[in-house]
């Protein structure tokens, strides 16, 4: 039976960010392998990320973010506004400089591609094992996991992580429950092409139906996060184009002119789910596997990436003091890490959807008096940017920006 040290199922985002981290923080010493049938094909993921500051600074020392800086969108600044669709005006009721320190915007957008790509080639070059199968069956053995892959493989790990995705096989053979329900909306998601300059700005319209968020990309282009109900939202992605590009340009307006989309257009329904626990013997959940979240905060990823940042540094401490990297403290150390932090992101995505997605009069003056205070105390708004920057409360050193 093949050996390895850690074994991740999944070679998305998450799971190459945590090889990656393992690797560089551990040396070859340590066997790192990601399991994934992807690895062998491109990605077909047209999705952009709002990658946070520390999320951006987890890349700089992972030596991942040179790669893709070129392709990264900084946010300059946000605007939030509340209106019905009908409304002629759109009133803005709340603003936000981008950045958290001079030079230091709080997120950059990026899309998928390039991302993969770099996070792929760079798990190459420090010597990640990529196997080309995903995770079939595994069952515990004294001191190790044994996995068997889809390609029938076997292969012994003191860990096995599992980082594939929200319908995680891993974690349905662990017998893991979740916790959570169906919002009854789906996310629209897609790119325009724009005649002027968006400058950086990201736009944040609410709507009766959930938010309409314009997110800037490199060039004349930007990424549509479109909540609407999941019937209607069926309606709206089987469109032809042009009855497609109208129901866009109601909702976008004519600010930077003529539109276009320029991508393909996907719904994905949304929901409230986490996992009622991180770990099981030998295993750990992260990414969407642990935990799915609203994208009214752009939070999903960047949840991820600080349980790579949790787990790896639970991981490396242990290692380095001789500890089996598989063992239950190790385990612990990460869900109580973790665990607090993901159910108060959960709760609070909830809340701020159930607020703003409906048509309740009394609900829409209320949230927007609440913009309006919340705009005019500085103190308060730059808290709010240092939260959704992840720079706030125990912070993992790759999230600072320092080496493990």
């Amino acid at each position: 039976m093949k050996k390895t040290d850690v074994l991740i199922g999944g070679g998305g985002l998450a799971g190459l960010a945590l090889a990656i981290a393992l690797r560089q923080g551990l040396g070859r010493g340590l066997g790192i392998a990601v399991a994934d049938p992807a690895l062998e094909r491109p990605t077909r993921d047209a999705r952009a990320y709002a990658i946070a500051a520390a999320a951006r600074r987890l890349f700089e020392t992972m030596d991942v973010w040179r790669s893709v800086e070129a392709d990264a969108q900084p946010i300059l600044d946000m605007v939030v506004t509340d209106s019905r669709l009908e409304d002629v005006l759109r009133p803005t009721f709340l603003t936000f400089d981008g950045e958290i320190e001079p030079g230091e915007p709080f997120a950059h957008m990026i899309e998928n591609a390039p991302l993969v790509a770099a996070l792929t080639g760079r798990a190459k070059e420090i010597g990640v094992e990529l196997l080309p199968a995903g995770v079939a069956s595994f069952e515990n053995n004294p001191g190790s996991i044994a996995v068997t892959l889809s390609n029938g493989e076997t292969i012994a790990a003191k860990l096995l992580v599992a980082a594939d995705g929200a319908r995680s096989a891993i974690r349905e053979q662990a017998g893991i429950k979740s916790f959570g329900w169906s919002y009854g909306q789906s996310g629209i998601v897609t790119t325009v092409a724009h005649e002027r300059e968006h400058n950086g700005r990201a736009e944040e319209h609410f709507l009766p139906a959930g938010p309409f968020a314009i997110l800037p990309l490199k060039g004349k282009r930007s990424s549509i996060v479109w909540t609407e109900d999941e019937t209607e939202a069926g309606r709206i992605v089987a469109l032809p184009d042009t009855e497609f590009h109208a129901e866009i340009e109601r909702r976008f307006g004519l600010h930077l002119g003529d539109i276009e989309v320029v991508g393909p257009r996907r719904a994905y329904p949304l929901g409230l789910s986490v996992a009622r626990s991180f770990i099981a013997e030998r295993l750990a959940l992260v990414g969407d596997a642990a935990h799915v979240i609203h994208p009214i905060a752009g939070q999903g990823l960047n949840m991820g990436l600080r349980d790579i940042a949790a787990l790896a540094e639970s991981v490396v401490d242990a290692v380095r003091l001789g500890l089996d990297p598989g063992s239950a403290s190790v385990l612990e150390r990460y869900q109580r890490w973790r665990r607090f932090d993901t159910m108060a992101m959960g709760f609070a995505t909830d809340g701020l959807n159930r607020l703003f997605s409906n048509r309740s009069d009394v609900l829409r003056l209320a949230r927007d008096v609440g913009l309006g205070i919340v705009d005019r105390l500085p103190m308060l708004k730059e808290f709010f940017i240092r939260e959704a920057a992840g720079v706030t409360g125990e912070v993992p050193k790759l999230l600072r920006g320092e080496a493990l």
